[in-house]
C-alpha cells in the first residue's frame, strides 16, 4: 500500500489519506489504470473512458482532519472609508 495526503472539497475541506498505484506495475505503468477514446456512430469523437487497473483501489481512502471554515472578508472596500463604493 502506497498512501498520500491529498486536500479535498470546495465546501468542506478535508485532509484523507489516499492509496496510490503501485510505481512498477506490468500491466499499467504505474498510471493507475487505462484511459480509451471512443467515438459515437458517426466515428466523432465522443469522450474518454477509464478503466482501473488492479494494483490500486481509488475508493481505499480515510480522513485524517476536517478543516474549519475560515470567513473570507471583503478585499474590495477600505474599512476605514466613509465613501460610498464606485
Amino acid at each position: 500500500m502506497r498512501l498520500r495526503i491529498q486536500l479535498t472539497g470546495w465546501d468542506r475541506r478535508t485532509l484523507i489519506l489516499t492509496d496510490t498505484p503501485r510505481p512498477d506495475c506490468p500491466r499499467c505503468d504505474g498510471d493507475g489504470g487505462f484511459a480509451y477514446d471512443y467515438g459515437d456512430h458517426e466515428g466523432e469523437y465522443a469522450g474518454t473512458e477509464w478503466d482501473p487497473c488492479t494494483c490500486w483501489n481509488e475508493a481505499r481512502r480515510w480522513t485524517l482532519l476536517r478543516l474549519p471554515r475560515i470567513p473570507r472578508r471583503r478585499a474590495d472596500r477600505d474599512p476605514w472609508s466613509s465613501e460610498p463604493p464606485f
